[in-house]
């Protein structure tokens, strides 16, 4: 069973979409018991980083997203939230990954909206992915890049795309909005 978690910063459609588009079951919910039995967790997330945080508090998420044991992916807010702390609104986040979350610095536009190329791919999240693949992205702050990373992107500055640790996997990037590279990174984070 596929869980992708419901919370006020989640974009929840259209990650469930996608999931169904290739031939996978899910269900959207924020049902502590359901999210704990499920095989793989989808945390999602488009919104501002402190109110999100506050409701994931609020609702004991923060302790069963930090507790899970299967695999787990968090989704351009999810994988800001997945760090240490974020300069959006001084929030501290879940400490899964060991990074810090900053603004970018206004040398282009901000936010960085729109297709980019990853690169220094690692491991099995992006089996079958070339790194002249484009992924659709849209965010004001990025992670630090990191020994976490699986994946770069380089936008005003090198940060860190997507990160890995143990069971915990997040992009910044929208593979649900990525076409084919994207189906193919979430069929890979489902086959895991």
């Amino acid at each position: 069973m596929i869980v992708i978690i419901k919370y006020n910063a989640g974009n929840t459609q259209s990650v469930e979409n996608a999931v169904r588009r290739l031939g996978y079951d899910c269900i959207v919910t924020n049902d502590i018991e359901e999210i704990k039995k499920a095989d793989k967790v989808i945390f999602p997330g488009v919104g501002e980083a402190a109110t999100a945080m506050q409701h994931l508090q609020a609702n004991g998420l923060d302790l069963v997203i930090k507790g899970l044991k299967q695999p787990v992916l968090g989704i351009c807010l999810g994988l800001q939230l997945m760090c240490n702390y974020t300069e959006e609104g001084n929030t501290n986040g879940l400490g899964i990954f060991d990074i810090n979350v900053k603004k970018f610095p206004p040398l282009d536009i901000v936010p960085h909206m729109g297709w980019n190329t990853l690169s220094n791919f690692k491991g099995g999240l992006f089996t079958n992915i070339n790194e002249d693949e484009h992924f659709y992205f849209v965010h004001s702050y990025y992670a630090e890049d990191s020994p976490l990373s699986v994946a770069q992107c380089d936008y005003i500055l090198p940060y860190s795309a997507a990160l890995q640790k143990d069971n915990f996997y997040a992009v910044q990037f929208h593979p649900e909005k990525s076409g084919t590279a994207g189906e193919q990174l979430l069929k890979n984070f489902l086959n895991l």
